[in-house]
């Protein structure tokens, strides 16, 4: 199933030069591409594999399509930005192959009598609604999920295959969340009397906004007093860790791995590579850019890119790096000295 290349400048904009009644059928990347697919050129780097391309028709700016036209044969969809446009029109091609799963619940599915289950909603096999429970128009609960008692699925919101999603929890609309994720687990709350822990109650949920995205075997853990925050358009990848009473801000995104304690305050639009780290009780602001394997250690209030690791390095050299740091401190303390002997034989000859 395929579609003109006209329809797809009729619904995404663009500026077409080429056959508007070419027909593709879907998007392959550069050098993948044949004489029925759409490509896209979103780095310039890649222009000269683009100019070779097989692809029926080109994604690509102004800029890349002034380089390459003469070069390229085929059709041309010219765009500011060609990989948001590579976004949209790649939701396209998937919708029209999509099988969607029939509403209604499944047999073997367990709903409790006193859960709210909207007509147009798919509940997959084995899953569990508890009581009170609210799932909107549109969802899709998938094969062995449970969703707690009194929980909320906001209309649209797609839960896949074995998403926990604990009691009193709340989605917006159209959200995912992928296998494995669970929601609203208990925060790790505990007190120590003398050296013996005690639970504290986690009596808080998780209240998530729309159009959030909630990556496979990642984890959010309800509040302690208040709720756990996590505002409109977050995207957070696999295997994500979100401690107790965290506040993330809208269209935040978080890559694999990234791990954040308890209680701080992540401002919107920001972003974290892979496998950073941020501590507790922290604040950051809007738009703050974290690298990979950053540890945020103190609060972050002015916008910008931060990373904090050390450059990789054969073993022998950081072992050498990391003997010179464990003696900084008493190298300061001998340059300071030095620096007073220094004075005072200045002064004397001074005089």
């Amino acid at each position: 199933m395929g579609t003109r290349l006209g329809e797809l400048v009729e619904r995404f904009g663009g500026q077409l030069a080429g056959d508007a009644n070419l027909e593709v059928t879907g998007i392959a990347p550069l050098a993948d591409a044949g004489a029925s697919h759409i490509s896209f050129l979103s780095n310039s780097k890649f222009r000269a594999q683009a100019a070779s391309s097989g692809a029926a028709a080109l994604i690509l700016t102004p800029a890349d399509d002034a380089l390459i036209n003469g070069e390229y044969a085929g059709a041309r969809i010219v765009t500011p930005n060609p990989y948001v446009y590579f976004a949209r029109a790649a939701q396209f091609f998937a919708a029209l192959t999509e099988i969607k799963a029939p509403a209604g619940i499944h047999a073997s599915a367990i709903v409790d009598s006193s859960a709210q289950i909207d007509p147009t909603a798919s509940i997959g096999a084995r899953a569990v609604i508890e009581a009170g429970a609210v799932v909107a128009a549109g969802c899709m609960i998938g094969p062995g999920c449970v969703i707690g008692r009194d929980a909320v699925i906001g209309e649209g919101t797609q839960l896949l295959a074995n998403v926990t999603f604990h009691a009193r929890c709340v989605i917006g609309a159209r959200g995912i969340i992928h296998s494995g994720a669970v929601i609203g687990t208990d925060g790790f709350g505990f007190a120590n009397e003398g050296g013996v822990y005690i639970k504290i109650p986690q009596t808080g949920r998780v209240v998530i906004g729309d159009d959030v995205d909630i990556g496979a075997n990642t984890t959010i853990d309800r509040g302690a007093l208040a709720d756990t925050i996590i505002e409109d358009g977050v995207k957070l990848d696999n295997q994500i860790q979100i401690g107790h009473n965290c506040h993330i801000g809208a269209h935040t995104a978080m890559a694999g791995c990234v791990g954040v304690a308890g209680s701080a305050v992540i401002g919107k639009y920001c972003t974290f590579g892979g496998a950073a780290m941020v501590l507790g009780h922290l604040t950051i602001a809007d738009r703050v850019h974290v690298g990979s394997g950053s540890m945020v250690s103190r609060s972050i209030l002015e916008p910008g890119q931060y990373t904090g690791f050390y450059p990789l390095a054969k073993n022998a050299d950081w072992e050498k790096s990391a003997a010179i740091v464990r003696n900084l401190s008493s190298m300061r303390e001998k340059i300071r000295a030095l620096e007073k002997t220094i004075k005072t034989l200045t002064k004397q000859d001074e005089k």
